[in-house]
């Protein structure tokens, strides 16, 4: 069989200049091998996949901009091999009632995926928050055996969704967010009240690996490295030393990356570097692999003036990205959002000066932004993986 052709640079352009918004851009088959200059190109060189987070949705600041938007579309196909769904596989999205099993729109953002080559994420099976639990999840009446009945609810809800998912789905997030980042303790849910706290997050990942055998098993959380996220990061350790005392059947540990100024550090808001890596040390000590799974950099609290955010914006992903990607056990790396319009940082944590977040490697005409660069010069200079 002959090799699939990549989309060529004139293929992309006509994407982004003619397509509609009622049909696929076209960039017909399938990639087997990444676009030549593009992200995934040179990352996969040092032995690192690219992907992003898509969504969807027709209302809103975002309407129409994501997965709706064939250039968007055409913009991931060229930089990304790696696929992952903003909501759509989430609990709340996917079973909204306990009779309801919805992933239609999973399934439509799957298949358009495969198509360009791409291998899917899964996010999340469980997310530890309460708010976002389904809210039949947290109005449940437990009964008698609250206990057998939490199991029970899991066992369902994770068996079906793997199963589902089973032919596309090569890495889940299992549990998100388990860890509260001001105390560094568990979350407390409807769940593992009943269950107990490790004793729920491991049972979930047993779930996970019966029903989905082959599938990478992640923790996911979104620890930083400056001083006020010492207790999270703790916590996280500790919930990973639990797991790995009980057998868990756990791969690696998520880092989501949404990184961005914070005042600890003046010269980029991030803290000190050391403390990361003490962090990763003894997360990969664990013999666990480490991902990115959703990078972006907040821009609140940066300038106005767009070359001097953008400038700093890089700087801060630069020293991020030089200490998390010396780790080789590092494979993969997503961002949940490449554009600046597309991202959800427009909604959940915007400017003050009302501007638009430039937080993405491209902006709002997606064009490549100072962010791009830094993120291509991070992705050259990295050890090789093996």
């Amino acid at each position: 069989m002959s090799e699939p052709r990549s989309p060529s640079r004139r293929d992309f352009s006509k994407a982004l200049l003619g397509a509609s918004l009622g049909t696929l851009a076209p960039l017909g088959s399938a990639l087997a091998t990444p676009a030549p200059g593009s992200l995934d190109a040179i990352a996969r060189a040092k032995g690192l996949r690219v992907g992003n987070a898509m969504g969807r949705g027709t209302t809103g600041p975002r309407a129409n901009v994501r997965f709706e938007d064939p250039a968007y579309r055409a913009l991931m196909a060229r930089e990304c091999s790696l696929f992952v769904a903003e909501n759509e596989t989430k609990w709340q999205h996917l079973q909204p009632r306990p009779d309801t099993f919805r992933p239609e729109a999973s399934d439509e953002m799957f298949a358009w995926a495969k198509k360009e080559g791409m291998a899917i994420r899964g996010h999340c099976l469980v997310w530890q928050t309460p708010r976002w639990l389904p809210d039949w999840v947290n109005k449940h009446d437990y009964g008698a055996n609250p206990k057998a009945e939490a199991e029970r609810i899991l066992r369902t809800h994770i068996s079906q969704t793997c199963k589902h998912f089973s032919r596309d789905v090569y890495s889940w997030d299992v549990v998100n967010e388990a860890i509260d980042p001001v105390t560094g303790d568990h979350r407390v849910n409807v769940l593992n009240s009943k269950l107990g706290n490790v004793e729920q997050i491991d049972l979930c990942f047993r779930l996970a690996k019966e029903h989905a055998p082959n599938a990478k098993l992640v923790y996911n959380d979104y620890m930083r490295w400056d001083e006020r996220s010492a207790k999270h990061r703790s916590g996280v350790l500790q919930l990973l030393r639990d797991l790995r005392k009980r057998g868990t059947p756990i791969d690696a540990l998520g880092l989501q990356g949404h990184i961005g100024y914070w005042p600890d550090n003046e010269a980029t808001g991030l803290g000190g570097p050391a403390q990361w890596r003490k962090f990763l040390d003894e997360a990969t000590a664990m013999d666990l692999d480490l991902l990115i799974t959703e990078f972006d950099v907040s821009d609140k609290g940066l300038p106005t003036e767009v070359p001097a955010r953008d400038a700093q914006v890089a700087a801060i992903a630069k020293e991020f990205l030089d200490v998390t990607l010396s780790y080789t056990r590092l494979r993969e790396f997503l961002f949940w959002g490449m554009a600046n319009r597309q991202s959800w940082l427009q909604e959940w944590i915007p400017r003050a000066d009302k501007t638009m977040v430039r937080g993405c490697p491209f902006d709002e005409k997606l064009q490549p932004t100072p962010l791009y660069t830094a993120l291509a010069d991070a992705f050259r200079a990295m050890p090789q993986r093996t």
